[in-house]
């Protein structure tokens, strides 16, 4: 019955006779190659395209607010694996003084480039780094602290799933979704995430993307 719930039994039958197959892979090994290889040539790609708008985003980081360009930390990865993240800061120094807290749409810690940037999710470009390192993917869960991970799988202990997979980039939870404020709302997304988890597949990747780079172009991101 576990199983059954967290989709890793496929039904069907032959001559009428009913068949379930129970299998551990969320996708067929073929097809996770083939992601890896698009995350290390779209990533590639990705950073020598955006090299300029790098160029400008470091200016713009560094005349708007004191403090470094880059802004890093820890987040758990793949089989609950910690790595350090990189983004361009975006918010002012000594944000998080009295603790971990998630930003909020009026967030007054964004500076005002840095809310620039996260309208069209440019603060993010630094993550394809992560992904030419093998931490992250283009597409999956996107990634946690341990700090709101412990308080997420109080609320449901289903999140632990997501840890099968490289955390993403853009994600079906970031899509259908968006950013989470509190604990609460990230509880709510993650059933889009195991959603994903679901139904992984380069098509569905594809249609993440398509999606992601819709939201980028009308800048609807925080």
């Amino acid at each position: 019955m576990y199983d059954i719930l967290t989709g890793r039994v496929r039904m069907s039958s032959i001559l009428g006779t009913p068949l379930i197959q129970i299998s551990h892979q969320l996708m067929p090994a073929w097809q996770e190659n083939v992601k890896t290889a698009f995350d290390y040539f779209i990533a590639t790609l990705a950073l020598l395209i955006s090299a300029p708008v790098m160029l400008f985003l470091i200016a713009g980081v560094k005349l708007s607010s004191k403090g470094p360009v880059f802004y890093s930390h820890e987040r758990i990865g793949r089989y609950g694996k910690p790595f350090t993240i990189y983004k361009f800061r975006s918010m002012y120094m000594n944000a998080e003084k009295n603790g971990p807290e998630l930003s909020s749409r009026n967030d007054e810690r964004i500076t005002p480039f840095g809310r620039f940037m996260r309208k069209a999710r440019l603060d993010e470009i630094p993550n394809f780094f992560n992904v030419l390192k093998g931490e992250m993917s283009l597409v999956g869960p996107r990634p946690e602290r341990k700090y709101f991970i412990d308080q997420i799988i109080k609320k449901n202990p289903h999140y632990v799933h997501l840890l099968k997979v490289k955390p993403g980039i853009t994600s079906w939870g970031q899509v259908k979704y968006g950013y989470a404020e509190n604990v609460d709302q990230m509880v709510d997304r993650l059933k889009y995430d195991l959603i994903y988890l679901d139904n992984m597949s380069m098509f569905v990747d594809l249609k993440i993307l398509i999606y992601t780079l819709s939201t980028i172009l009308k800048r609807t991101g925080i």
